[in-house]
């Protein structure tokens, strides 16, 4: 009863603010001169309470970046770098299968440009964005920034409200003051949350690299150097402490390296590349190949010899070059997984490098610490054996896999389709069935030991890959395999967008009428409104118009979990005719077709700038999703329009409320 109300409030809420168009995000602009010929335009974005807009790195195949298009550049002035901005939140989008960069509360961008003609009077810009909530909404504003005069080195102002008093001008400053603190409040609480999930990954990686051939032997041959060597046990126990500390300065220090050089903003934005998912990929496959046996990964033999030499000094400084030593020999081991645990901190940015490493080497150098405090533990340490080889191996598997990772990130942000969802699944389900088999005995591998029998450990661990492998499988079809969301493609990316013989398209290409397409579920759907108006005349059914948008997360929800919907899907293929308009479909208009808006002044170039205009205009509205039912004159029929909203009974009354009018 209380989520029926709470869901009768929100409709009635989202009704009522039909009455005028939404505008959730306010700007504020201004120049400063910085020389004779350099100026910096500043945009100042205040966004409404729970409102979100997107990063212009946002990565591509979620929601629409925030756009700036410098209009009167040509010969007048030249962009200085590119458009910075203040700092993002991420966030995962289920429906994408991306991470996404958002702004909340506030967002500040500013572009340096150098004027090369004296005579220019003023810089235009356009900005185009979206903006979300329970709808999304895309927003085209036009600014123009006045160049000061040159005896005079100002600093202008212009706002959205040209004429603003100072006490409101003050009060907005106090409010934008709280707003941001309460955004970078938000923002650092998911950083920590971030650098936590890198520090517990890394440090069950250590773990990983410890049950390996290079690490594994070496604790207890160090463990009783130590307590041998050492004077007194006491003695002992320190010097294993301080080499423990010491491994862990030594990875810490290769990644405040990587972070130094790349620099810790520079990281997340290029980890969006292309060539960086491209040479990650080959590099994670080499890495693999080299846990599967094919050759070993080895720092030069000159470098070990000459951190021996500084080993048998003794004292504190032989013991750091130990641990140095151990990081240059156990390297064959480490380094696939260490360079893996790099490329997944980089694409975090910040200090996610050094915090990786540091949740790496603590995992390492803890049983030194620990064996060394309790010697006798080590009586039951298993002994090292062939099943050294079959964690290596099993790491090796693992590394393969997640190699694909990066080139469908590569592939999604081209949109190629080369590297769609199907061959993601088939390369993963035959990586870890092949990992299957390997456990089972059943596949050998180089330095694999003879193998008779295998453990029960072993065979528990098979069972659990082969499980995994057949739980994929369902996903070739369409399946949505929720466990493994946000690795493979998202589903909307695949040659089958709607499965394969289950709830996909039954239309034939050639029984499809002028203008139609076999839209989500396999309901027949107009991308053009004159077309589908034209079939509800010829076959006499209402009209459910769809205002929706490609980039549109909500609009995906309602698809995906609405209209999937037994009772709802039969109304979509067979009572109603459904017209769903793109307003950010980026195709350009003919030249002819191009138009400035009488109701906004804006310029109309393509063909979502098209169906935006047509409900801004007919409509008074311009969120998305938003339905209408319309009769086949084209008028509307529905009491009310209906916007994003998962309850699915009271989509089908909305939608019999309207059908029932038409029929009437």
């Amino acid at each position: 009863m209380k989520n029926l109300i709470f869901t009768l409030l929100t409709l009635f809420a989202f009704t009522f603010s039909q009455a005028q168009i939404l505008d959730p995000v306010k700007w504020k602009t201004s120049i400063e001169q910085k020389s004779e010929t350099e100026f910096l335009l500043k945009f100042d974005a205040t966004i409404q309470k729970d409102w979100h807009i997107f990063s212009q790195f946002t990565p591509e195949g979620g929601s629409l970046p925030t756009i700036f298009i410098y209009e009167n550049s040509k010969g007048n002035y030249q962009l200085v770098g590119k458009t910075t901005e203040s700092k993002y939140k991420v966030k995962f989008e289920e429906v994408f299968g991306v991470d996404e960069y958002l702004f909340e509360g506030s967002a500040q961008f500013q572009q340096l440009v150098k004027v090369t003609n004296p005579a220019l009077k003023s810089i235009k810009v356009e900005v185009e964005y979206q903006a979300c909530l329970e709808q999304c909404i895309q927003q085209f504003k036009n600014f123009e920034f006045q160049l000061p005069q040159k005896e005079s080195v100002i600093i202008t102002t212009q706002t959205e409200d040209t004429i603003t008093s100072v006490k409101d001008d003050i009060q907005e400053k106090l409010e934008k003051k709280l707003v941001k603190a309460k955004s970078n409040k938000v923002e650092k609480e998911e950083e920590k949350k971030g650098l936590w999930t890198i520090f517990i990954i890394a440090f069950f990686s250590g773990f990983a690299a410890l049950l390996t051939p290079c690490v594994f032997p070496m604790i207890p041959m160090t463990v009783s150097y130590f307590t041998k060597q050492s004077k007194d046990r006491a003695k002992g126990i320190k010097n294993a402490i301080f080499y423990g500390l010491s491994i862990i300065v030594i990875y810490v220090t290769l990644g405040s390296a990587i972070t130094a050089i790349f620099g810790a903003d520079s990281l997340n934005e290029l980890s969006t590349s292309v060539a960086f998912n491209v040479i990650f990929f080959a590099l994670l496959v080499f890495f693999a190949a080299s846990f599967l046996g094919a050759f070993e990964i080895v720092l030069p033999n000159s470098w070990a010899n000459k951190v021996d030499r500084q080993a048998d000094r003794g004292g504190i400084i032989g013991i750091f070059f130990m641990a140095l030593a151990l990081a240059i020999v156990s390297f064959s081991c480490t380094g696939p997984i260490v360079g893996t645990l790099i490329v997944e901190a980089a694409s975090k940015g910040g200090i996610a490098p050094i915090v990786g490493m540091l949740g790496f080497s603590s995992a390492i150098a803890l049983p030194f610490m620990l064996f060394a405090l309790f010697p006798g533990w080590m009586n039951s340490l298993p002994k090292s054996g062939g099943w050294l080889n079959t964690v290596k191996v099993s790491l090796g598997f693992l590394e393969l896999a997640f190699a694909f990772k990066f080139l469908s990130n590569a592939d999604l942000v081209l949109q190629l389709h080369w590297f769609e969802r199907e061959t993601f699944l088939a390369i993963w389900i035959a990586v870890f069935g092949a990992w299957a088999l390997y456990l089972f005995g059943k596949l050998s591998l180089p330095h694999d030991s003879p193998l008779t029998h295998i453990s029960v450990g072993r065979l528990f661990m098979g069972l659990f890959v082969l499980s995994f492998t057949i739980y994929m499988v369902p996903g070739l079809w369409g399946a949505p395999l929720k466990i493994i969301s946000g690795f493979p493609p998202p589903l909307h990316y695949s040659e089958s967008p709607n499965g394969v013989g289950g709830s996909g398209s039954t239309l034939e290409l050639g029984a499809l009428p002028k203008g139609a397409h076999s839209g989500p579920h396999g309901i027949m759907a107009f991308h053009d409104y004159k077309y589908g108006l034209a079939y509800a005349k010829e076959v006499n059914k209402p009209i459910l118009l769809d205002f929706t948008g490609y980039a549109c997360v909500n609009c995906r929800k309602m698809e995906d979990y609405v209209w999937s919907d037994p009772k709802i899907l039969s109304i979509l293929k067979n009572e109603v005719v459904l017209i769903s308009l793109y307003v950010d479909d980026k195709k350009e208009l003919a030249e002819n077709e191009k138009y400035v808006s009488k109701e906004t002044g804006k310029k109309i170039k393509t063909i979502g700038n098209k169906w935006s205009d047509f409900q801004i205009t007919k409509y008074k509205a311009n969120a998305q999703p938003y339905y209408l039912i319309l009769d086949t004159d084209g008028n509307t029929i529905s009491d009310d329009p209906a916007s994003y909203d998962p309850d699915i009974d009271l989509y089908e009354k909305w939608l019999r409320s309207g059908i029932d009018k038409f029929v009437k």
